[in-house]
């Protein structure tokens, strides 16, 4: 007589290990999606602060735009670096429970007996230490920096140009901005 085909309420009569490998596997993609998901960052919030200490221009935008395409010159009136930071957030236990979970799995793998005992404790202990590390240092304050040139053209307007590093820019350099594109002239 052939054996019968178990069925998802019979799942209480399976013996315990398969029982036990069924929550491991679970667990695993359980925590696989939640550290995953934690990759997400929320944009960090600006500060701005003044560099070379030059004080800010006084009509910081143009009341009239260029067209795009034209040919301007002027001079570099300011740099301000603008600071942003994200705080950090500390760490949750979700990276120490994700890396034992895994590290425990992993661990499982060797040996046998008491020795696999031992493989998986071990596992799990270097797992959740691996893992709250791994989360404490995704989750540490970061700041950022970038750069706004404020340009006078020789027309007398002013053009702002939000940049991520100023090159070989300084206060008072002669520039030429075509197409949205600055160069010291």
């Amino acid at each position: 007589m052939p054996a019968p085909v178990s069925s998802s309420r019979d799942a209480s009569r399976l013996p315990l290990s398969v029982r036990a490998r069924r929550w491991l596997r679970l667990g695993a993609v359980l925590s696989a999606v939640a550290a995953l998901s934690a990759c997400v960052v929320t944009p960090p919030p600006y500060h701005q602060s003044t560099y070379p200490y030059q004080p800010p221009p006084r009509h910081a935008y143009p009341a009239q735009v260029a067209p795009y395409g034209a040919l301007e010159y002027g001079h570099v009136a300011n740099i301000d670096v603008l600071r942003s930071e994200r705080p950090g957030y500390g760490t949750s236990g979700g990276g120490a429970v994700a890396g034992g979970v895994i590290g425990g799995v992993v661990g499982n793998q060797f040996g046998q007996g008491s020795g696999r005992a031992a493989a998986t404790a071990l596992g799990l202990i270097g797992g959740a230490l691996l893992g709250n590390a791994i989360e404490s240092q995704h989750n540490a304050p970061r700041a950022y920096e970038s750069y706004r040139i404020s340009i006078q053209t020789d027309r007398g307007e002013w053009r702002v140009f939000d940049v991520p590093h100023p090159g070989d820019l300084r206060v008072g350099d002669r520039v030429r901005i075509d197409n949205g594109q600055i160069s010291r002239y």
